[in-house]
């Protein structure tokens, strides 16, 4: 996603804001802050002069942001605080022999299903559908790669999805969801 030119635009009072997330790959992420409504485009070319491509999840940010037409994008970083940022997450000390294997999941897992996001929490990387209670109600856990994969910018409680699901070691999986829109 390249960042709209926002050479023209005129800038807003410096903010506070956090790292909602930051997708290196990508090369862009956004910010929130209780100052502004609405989440800030914060892409890697902001963070050059201060020796960065990336920032971690939940680094707090003080930035100029520019309003554009296609929302809040951050002009320029003033500052980069990591103190409250999250740890990477580290390397799984689980075996790979002990480790849900994807394959032998999606194999498992049934036609996709309707279910309701319970709750999903994007800084700790997970969350939990929930079956309709006429199909048993059960919870089911849904991982952060499994969103990303799908595209879905955003989980909400309440919100509708369809999901393939599969039993694990630790219960129902998640291993593919899509939004209710086919």
């Amino acid at each position: 996603m390249a960042p709209e030119n926002s050479s023209d635009a005129p800038e807003l009072a410096p903010i506070i804001g956090r790292v909602k997330w930051f997708d290196a790959t990508r090369g862009f992420g956004f910010l929130v802050s209780d100052e502004l409504e609405g989440d800030i485009l914060l892409h890697f070319s902001v963070l050059r002069e201060h020796g960065r491509r990336s920032v971690p999840e939940g680094a707090v940010i003080e930035c100029v942001p520019v309003k554009l037409d296609r929302g809040l994008q951050a002009k320029k970083v003033l500052s980069i605080d990591l103190s409250s940022a999250l740890p990477q997450q580290a390397r799984s000390s689980i075996p790979p022999s002990e480790r849900a294997d994807r394959k032998a999941l999606s194999e498992a897992a049934g036609e996709y299903e309707p279910v309701e996001v319970k709750w999903f929490n994007r800084v700790r990387g997970y969350g939990f559908l929930k079956r309709p209670d006429e199909a048993g109600g059960e919870d089911v856990f849904v991982h952060m790669e499994t969103v990303r994969l799908a595209r879905l910018p955003e989980l909400q409680p309440g919100q509708m999805l369809e999901a393939r699901i599969a039993p694990s070691a630790k219960g129902l999986t998640a291993i593919e969801v899509r939004g209710d829109e086919p």
